[in-house]
Protein backbone atom coordinates (compact mmCIF):
# COMPACT_ATOMS: atom_id res chain seq x y z
CA UNK A 1 0.00 0.00 0.00
CA UNK A 2 2.81 2.43 0.99
CA UNK A 3 6.22 2.11 -0.61
CA UNK A 4 9.02 4.46 0.48
CA UNK A 5 11.95 3.93 -1.89
CA UNK A 6 15.37 5.35 -1.11
CA UNK A 7 14.32 8.87 -0.13
CA UNK A 8 17.03 11.36 0.84
CA UNK A 9 16.95 15.05 1.71
CA UNK A 10 19.94 17.39 1.62
CA UNK A 11 20.19 21.07 2.49
CA UNK A 12 23.36 22.05 0.69
CA UNK A 13 26.03 19.77 2.12
CA UNK A 14 23.94 18.93 5.18
CA UNK A 15 22.11 15.61 5.15
CA UNK A 16 18.71 15.39 6.87
CA UNK A 17 17.90 11.81 5.82
CA UNK A 18 19.64 9.39 3.47
CA UNK A 19 18.28 6.44 1.49
CA UNK A 20 15.27 5.64 3.71
CA UNK A 21 13.25 2.68 2.38
CA UNK A 22 10.37 0.72 3.89
CA UNK A 23 7.03 -0.82 2.91
CA UNK A 24 3.67 -0.94 4.68
CA UNK A 25 0.53 -2.94 3.88
CA UNK A 26 -3.08 -2.03 4.56
CA UNK A 27 -4.02 -2.87 8.14
CA UNK A 28 -0.52 -2.29 9.52
CA UNK A 29 0.52 0.22 12.18
CA UNK A 30 4.11 1.28 11.61
CA UNK A 31 5.89 2.88 14.57
CA UNK A 32 8.47 5.55 13.72
CA UNK A 33 11.08 6.02 16.44
CA UNK A 34 14.16 8.19 16.77
CA UNK A 35 15.85 10.84 18.86
CA UNK A 36 15.19 14.55 18.22
CA UNK A 37 16.67 15.61 14.89
CA UNK A 38 16.96 12.05 13.55
CA UNK A 39 14.82 12.72 10.46
CA UNK A 40 11.35 11.52 11.49
CA UNK A 41 9.57 14.77 10.59
CA UNK A 42 11.51 15.07 7.33
CA UNK A 43 10.47 11.53 6.40
CA UNK A 44 6.81 12.21 7.18
CA UNK A 45 6.87 15.53 5.32
CA UNK A 46 8.25 13.82 2.21
CA UNK A 47 5.61 11.08 2.39
CA UNK A 48 2.89 13.75 2.55
CA UNK A 49 4.60 15.79 -0.21
CA UNK A 50 5.12 18.76 2.09
CA UNK A 51 8.81 18.40 1.16
CA UNK A 52 10.37 17.29 -2.11
CA UNK A 53 13.06 14.62 -1.68
CA UNK A 54 16.55 15.21 -3.09
CA UNK A 55 16.34 11.64 -4.38
CA UNK A 56 14.01 8.66 -4.15
CA UNK A 57 10.23 8.51 -4.34
CA UNK A 58 7.10 7.51 -2.43
CA UNK A 59 4.15 5.54 -3.80
CA UNK A 60 0.71 5.15 -2.25
CA UNK A 61 -1.27 2.41 -3.98
CA UNK A 62 1.09 2.74 -6.96
CA UNK A 63 0.43 6.48 -7.16
CA UNK A 64 3.66 8.49 -7.16
CA UNK A 65 3.54 11.27 -4.56
CA UNK A 66 5.94 13.46 -6.56
CA UNK A 67 4.39 12.85 -10.00
CA UNK A 68 0.71 12.89 -8.98
CA UNK A 69 0.62 14.96 -5.76
CA UNK A 70 -3.09 15.85 -5.80
CA UNK A 71 -4.22 12.26 -6.32
CA UNK A 72 -1.76 11.02 -3.69
CA UNK A 73 -2.82 13.60 -1.10
CA UNK A 74 -6.43 12.46 -1.36
CA UNK A 75 -5.22 9.17 0.10
CA UNK A 76 -3.44 10.78 3.08
CA UNK A 77 -4.65 12.04 6.45
CA UNK A 78 -1.94 13.89 8.40
CA UNK A 79 -1.86 14.95 12.03
CA UNK A 80 1.31 17.00 12.70
CA UNK A 81 2.70 17.36 16.21
CA UNK A 82 1.05 20.79 16.39
CA UNK A 83 -2.44 20.40 14.85
CA UNK A 84 -3.09 23.05 12.14
CA UNK A 85 -6.21 24.64 13.61
CA UNK A 86 -7.80 28.09 13.29
CA UNK A 87 -8.40 29.06 16.91
CA UNK A 88 -11.19 31.55 16.06
CA UNK A 89 -13.27 28.85 14.38
CA UNK A 90 -15.64 26.50 16.13
CA UNK A 91 -14.88 22.79 15.94
CA UNK A 92 -17.64 22.32 13.37
CA UNK A 93 -16.37 25.23 11.23
CA UNK A 94 -12.85 23.80 11.28
CA UNK A 95 -14.09 20.38 10.14
CA UNK A 96 -16.28 21.96 7.42
CA UNK A 97 -13.20 23.84 6.24
CA UNK A 98 -11.29 20.53 6.09
CA UNK A 99 -14.12 19.00 4.06
CA UNK A 100 -13.95 21.95 1.66
CA UNK A 101 -10.22 21.46 1.13
CA UNK A 102 -10.95 17.86 0.15
CA UNK A 103 -13.79 19.02 -2.16
CA UNK A 104 -16.40 17.01 -0.26
CA UNK A 105 -20.01 17.97 -0.99
CA UNK A 106 -22.11 19.76 1.65
CA UNK A 107 -24.37 16.74 2.12
CA UNK A 108 -21.44 14.35 2.50
CA UNK A 109 -19.64 16.84 4.80
CA UNK A 110 -22.40 16.53 7.41
CA UNK A 111 -21.98 12.74 7.46
CA UNK A 112 -18.19 13.01 7.62
CA UNK A 113 -18.27 15.49 10.50
CA UNK A 114 -20.80 13.41 12.43
CA UNK A 115 -18.66 10.30 11.96
CA UNK A 116 -15.33 11.79 13.04
CA UNK A 117 -16.87 13.63 16.00
CA UNK A 118 -18.29 10.34 17.29
CA UNK A 119 -14.96 8.60 16.71
CA UNK A 120 -13.05 11.22 18.71
CA UNK A 121 -15.79 11.81 21.31
CA UNK A 122 -15.97 15.56 20.56
CA UNK A 123 -19.64 15.84 19.60
CA UNK A 124 -20.27 17.81 22.79
CA UNK A 125 -17.85 20.60 21.79
CA UNK A 126 -18.81 20.99 18.11
CA UNK A 127 -20.16 24.53 18.64
CA UNK A 128 -17.31 25.75 20.85
CA UNK A 129 -14.43 27.94 19.69
CA UNK A 130 -11.20 25.98 19.39
CA UNK A 131 -9.48 28.80 21.30
CA UNK A 132 -11.50 27.83 24.39
CA UNK A 133 -10.65 24.11 24.24
CA UNK A 134 -8.01 22.37 26.33
CA UNK A 135 -4.85 21.09 24.65
CA UNK A 136 -6.20 17.55 24.80
CA UNK A 137 -9.40 18.50 22.99
CA UNK A 138 -7.47 20.47 20.37
CA UNK A 139 -5.43 17.33 19.74
CA UNK A 140 -8.67 15.40 19.23
CA UNK A 141 -9.94 18.01 16.77
CA UNK A 142 -6.69 17.71 14.81
CA UNK A 143 -7.12 13.93 14.79
CA UNK A 144 -10.72 14.30 13.59
CA UNK A 145 -9.53 16.62 10.80
CA UNK A 146 -7.00 13.99 9.66
CA UNK A 147 -9.85 11.45 9.36
CA UNK A 148 -11.95 13.67 7.10
CA UNK A 149 -12.29 12.04 3.69
CA UNK A 150 -11.60 8.56 5.11
CA UNK A 151 -7.99 8.50 3.81
CA UNK A 152 -6.26 5.17 3.22
CA UNK A 153 -3.01 6.31 4.88
CA UNK A 154 -2.95 8.03 8.29
CA UNK A 155 0.24 9.72 9.45
CA UNK A 156 0.14 10.62 13.12
CA UNK A 157 3.00 12.67 14.59
CA UNK A 158 2.94 12.47 18.40
CA UNK A 159 -0.87 12.06 18.53
CA UNK A 160 -0.97 11.41 22.30
CA UNK A 161 0.91 14.54 23.40
CA UNK A 162 -1.01 16.59 25.96
CA UNK A 163 -3.66 13.96 26.67
CA UNK A 164 -4.58 12.72 30.13
CA UNK A 165 -4.27 8.97 30.93
CA UNK A 166 -7.93 8.24 30.15
CA UNK A 167 -7.72 10.05 26.81
CA UNK A 168 -4.52 8.17 25.95
CA UNK A 169 -6.26 4.85 26.54
CA UNK A 170 -9.24 5.91 24.43
CA UNK A 171 -7.09 7.13 21.51
CA UNK A 172 -4.85 4.06 21.68
CA UNK A 173 -7.94 1.88 21.31
CA UNK A 174 -9.14 4.08 18.43
CA UNK A 175 -5.79 3.82 16.61
CA UNK A 176 -5.87 0.02 16.88
CA UNK A 177 -9.47 0.02 15.62
CA UNK A 178 -8.62 2.31 12.69
CA UNK A 179 -6.09 -0.12 11.29
CA UNK A 180 -8.99 -2.28 10.11
CA UNK A 181 -9.52 0.28 7.32
CA UNK A 182 -6.27 2.26 7.18
CA UNK A 183 -2.51 1.96 7.06
CA UNK A 184 -1.07 4.02 9.93
CA UNK A 185 2.35 5.63 10.44
CA UNK A 186 2.68 6.54 14.14
CA UNK A 187 5.54 8.68 15.38
CA UNK A 188 5.90 8.89 19.15
CA UNK A 189 8.41 9.40 21.95
CA UNK A 190 6.22 7.30 24.24
CA UNK A 191 7.93 3.95 23.67
CA UNK A 192 5.31 2.01 25.62
CA UNK A 193 2.64 3.24 23.19
CA UNK A 194 4.72 2.14 20.20
CA UNK A 195 5.15 -1.29 21.80
CA UNK A 196 1.43 -1.55 22.62
CA UNK A 197 0.01 -0.52 19.25
CA UNK A 198 2.51 -1.08 16.42
CA UNK A 199 2.90 -4.15 14.23
CA UNK A 200 6.26 -3.01 12.90
CA UNK A 201 8.86 -0.59 14.27
CA UNK A 202 11.21 1.62 12.24
CA UNK A 203 14.12 3.25 14.07
CA UNK A 204 15.93 6.26 12.61
CA UNK A 205 19.23 7.63 13.86
CA UNK A 206 21.08 10.62 12.42
CA UNK A 207 19.08 10.45 9.21
CA UNK A 208 19.60 6.73 8.60
CA UNK A 209 17.26 3.78 8.99
CA UNK A 210 18.93 1.53 11.57
CA UNK A 211 16.13 -1.00 12.22
CA UNK A 212 12.92 -2.17 10.59
CA UNK A 213 11.31 -5.14 12.33
CA UNK A 214 8.63 -6.33 14.73
CA UNK A 215 9.17 -5.74 18.44
CA UNK A 216 10.04 -9.41 19.00
CA UNK A 217 12.45 -9.27 16.06
CA UNK A 218 14.18 -6.19 17.47
CA UNK A 219 14.51 -7.87 20.86
CA UNK A 220 16.07 -10.92 19.24
CA UNK A 221 18.52 -8.77 17.28
CA UNK A 222 19.44 -6.71 20.33
CA UNK A 223 20.05 -9.72 22.59
CA UNK A 224 23.44 -10.89 21.36
CA UNK A 225 23.74 -12.69 24.70
CA UNK A 226 21.30 -13.94 27.30
CA UNK A 227 21.45 -12.46 30.78
CA UNK A 228 20.15 -14.12 33.94
CA UNK A 229 19.87 -12.76 37.48
CA UNK A 230 20.49 -15.21 40.33
CA UNK A 231 20.02 -14.79 44.07
CA UNK A 232 21.20 -17.69 46.20
CA UNK A 233 22.29 -18.40 49.78
CA UNK A 234 25.77 -19.66 50.49
CA UNK A 235 29.44 -18.94 49.96
CA UNK A 236 30.14 -16.51 47.14
CA UNK A 237 33.13 -18.60 46.03
CA UNK A 238 31.06 -21.80 45.85
CA UNK A 239 28.23 -20.10 43.92
CA UNK A 240 30.63 -18.53 41.40
CA UNK A 241 32.46 -21.87 41.02
CA UNK A 242 29.19 -23.67 40.15
CA UNK A 243 28.22 -20.95 37.67
CA UNK A 244 31.59 -21.00 35.91
CA UNK A 245 31.45 -24.79 35.48
CA UNK A 246 28.41 -24.49 33.17
CA UNK A 247 29.69 -24.61 29.55
CA UNK A 248 27.13 -22.10 28.17
CA UNK A 249 28.22 -19.36 30.62
CA UNK A 250 30.43 -16.61 29.21
CA UNK A 251 30.95 -14.65 32.41
CA UNK A 252 29.40 -13.74 35.77
CA UNK A 253 29.24 -10.36 37.53
CA UNK A 254 28.26 -9.77 41.16
CA UNK A 255 26.10 -6.70 41.85
CA UNK A 256 23.77 -5.33 44.52
CA UNK A 257 20.03 -5.23 43.84
CA UNK A 258 18.82 -1.64 43.43
CA UNK A 259 15.56 -2.62 45.18
CA UNK A 260 16.51 -4.88 48.09
CA UNK A 261 20.26 -4.43 48.32
CA UNK A 262 20.69 -8.21 48.12
CA UNK A 263 23.70 -9.73 46.39
CA UNK A 264 22.89 -10.76 42.82
CA UNK A 265 24.80 -12.81 40.29
CA UNK A 266 24.40 -11.53 36.71
CA UNK A 267 25.10 -14.51 34.48
CA UNK A 268 25.79 -13.99 30.78
CA UNK A 269 25.34 -17.01 28.53
CA UNK A 270 25.39 -17.77 24.83
CA UNK A 271 22.15 -16.85 23.03
CA UNK A 272 19.29 -19.28 23.61
CA UNK A 273 21.04 -21.20 26.39
CA UNK A 274 18.87 -22.68 29.18
CA UNK A 275 20.94 -23.11 32.33
CA UNK A 276 18.10 -23.96 34.75
CA UNK A 277 18.82 -27.67 35.22
CA UNK A 278 22.60 -27.48 35.51
CA UNK A 279 22.45 -24.46 37.82
CA UNK A 280 19.80 -26.01 40.10
CA UNK A 281 21.69 -29.32 40.29
CA UNK A 282 25.09 -27.71 40.89
CA UNK A 283 23.89 -25.30 43.58
CA UNK A 284 21.86 -28.03 45.30
CA UNK A 285 24.93 -30.25 45.48
CA UNK A 286 26.96 -27.33 46.88
CA UNK A 287 24.28 -26.65 49.51
CA UNK A 288 23.46 -23.20 48.11
CA UNK A 289 19.65 -22.92 47.74
CA UNK A 290 18.33 -20.64 45.01
CA UNK A 291 16.08 -17.78 46.09
CA UNK A 292 15.52 -16.32 42.63
CA UNK A 293 16.52 -17.02 39.03
CA UNK A 294 15.08 -15.02 36.14
CA UNK A 295 16.08 -14.05 32.60
CA UNK A 296 16.57 -10.39 31.78
CA UNK A 297 14.54 -9.28 28.76
CA UNK A 298 15.55 -6.23 26.76
CA UNK A 299 12.95 -3.46 26.87
CA UNK A 300 12.13 -1.25 23.91
CA UNK A 301 13.99 1.54 25.73
CA UNK A 302 17.13 -0.63 25.90
CA UNK A 303 16.86 -1.52 22.21
CA UNK A 304 16.22 2.09 21.18
CA UNK A 305 19.24 3.39 23.12
CA UNK A 306 21.49 0.62 21.80
CA UNK A 307 20.49 1.15 18.16
CA UNK A 308 20.71 4.96 18.22
CA UNK A 309 23.90 5.12 20.30
CA UNK A 310 25.62 2.61 18.03
CA UNK A 311 24.70 4.68 14.99
CA UNK A 312 25.82 7.91 16.60
CA UNK A 313 29.14 6.32 17.48
CA UNK A 314 29.63 5.09 13.89
CA UNK A 315 28.75 8.52 12.45
CA UNK A 316 31.09 10.29 14.87
CA UNK A 317 33.95 7.91 14.02
CA UNK A 318 33.21 8.39 10.32
CA UNK A 319 33.28 12.16 10.72
CA UNK A 320 36.61 11.96 12.58
CA UNK A 321 38.08 9.75 9.85
CA UNK A 322 36.94 12.11 7.08
CA UNK A 323 38.31 15.09 9.00
CA UNK A 324 41.67 13.35 9.43
CA UNK A 325 41.76 12.48 5.71
CA UNK A 326 41.02 16.09 4.79
CA UNK A 327 43.81 17.33 7.06
CA UNK A 328 46.29 14.94 5.52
Amino acid sequence: MLNVDGISKYYGNKMAIEKISFHAEKGQIIGLLGHNGCGKSTTMNIITNCLTPSEGNVWIDDVSVSEHPIEAKRKIGYLPELPPLYLDMTVEEQLKFACGLRKISSKESLKQIERVCEYLNISGVRKRLIHNLSKGYRQRVGFAQALIGNPELLILDEPLVGLDPQQIIELRELIVKLKEEHTIILSSHILSEIAATCDQIIVLSNGHLVANDTLSGLIQQACEKQEWILQADGSQCEIVSVINQIPQVNRCEIKRSSLSGAEEYHIYTIEGADIHRELFAGLAEAGCPIRMLKPVEASLEDIFLRLTQDRRYEDEKGAETNHACNLS
